[in-house]
């Protein structure tokens, strides 16, 4: 069964969501046979790397609320991480532009080495590192076990780009207005962070549904019981 999750590394919902989802498929009997590939997804393809304001004044601007009612929103956020095991630190979180972090993670998810989404979700949300920087990005790479000049030769130009717009594009194209979004065998689809036990139901009802279909009596044990047809044994003469 394969699973695709579309995320941004700036969205608080998807590192709760990934969190939740991950909770979900370690309780699914059948999670050796699961594969997940992780999507790029930009919340704000235009956004600068460096910003002057911090992530409250952001929705104060966004959404047109004061900055208490923007604190209020965030601290309920950080509230559901806390409940997914996650530490959210808002005040220090440096908003920024993605694109070269998702590059990165292409890079990362064909070296079979996807642990490095988790560091990026975890340096942006409670270490406040500045995700945008290519220092930044290069040092977190290096502690996650890959050689600097490779990382280096990625971040400082263009690899991968494409890769991250088709990504973008295809979640369009399956109707995807926001993020996470999960995608199971081109299917079923979950919008947003959902709770591990609705990802469990899902993932129980997909599975089911992609499994062959299973005879409920076997004809094998009482042939003259089962009145089947086989091998032109019913045949008319």
């Amino acid at each position: 069964m394969k699973i695709e999750v579309w995320s941004d590394f700036a969205c608080p919902f998807c590192f709760i969501g990934k969190q939740r989802f991950e909770t979900a498929l370690e309780q699914f009997a059948n999670k050796d046979d699961v594969k997940v590939v992780f999507k790029s997804f930009e919340l704000d393809p235009h956004a600068p790397k460096s910003v002057n304001h911090d992530v409250h004044d952001m929705l104060v601007g966004k959404y047109g609320m004061s900055r208490q009612q923007a604190i209020t929103m965030n601290n309920n956020i950080g509230k559901e991480a806390e409940d997914a095991g996650l530490a959210f630190q808002f005040d220090s979180i440096k908003l920024t532009n993605t694109f070269d972090a998702h590059r990165l993670a292409k890079y990362a998810s064909e070296q079979g080495k996807e642990r490095i989404l988790q560091g990026f979700f975890k340096a942006y949300f409670t270490e406040g590192r500045h995700l945008g920087d290519h220092e930044t990005l290069i040092e977190l790479a290096v502690q996650a076990g890959f050689n600097e000049d490779e990382i280096r030769h990625v971040v400082g130009g263009d690899d991968y780009a494409k890769e991250v717009r088709a990504d973008e594009e295809e979640a369009q194209r399956l109707g995807a207005t926001g993020v996470p979004f999960f995608v199971i065998d081109r299917k079923y689809a979950l919008s947003g962070a959902q709770s591990s036990d609705k990802f469990l139901q899902a993932l129980t009802t997909a599975w089911k549904e992609s499994q062959p279909l299973q005879v409920l009596n076997d004809t094998t044990m009482d042939s003259e019981s089962t009145d089947t047809c086989s091998d032109g044994a019913c045949s008319i003469k």
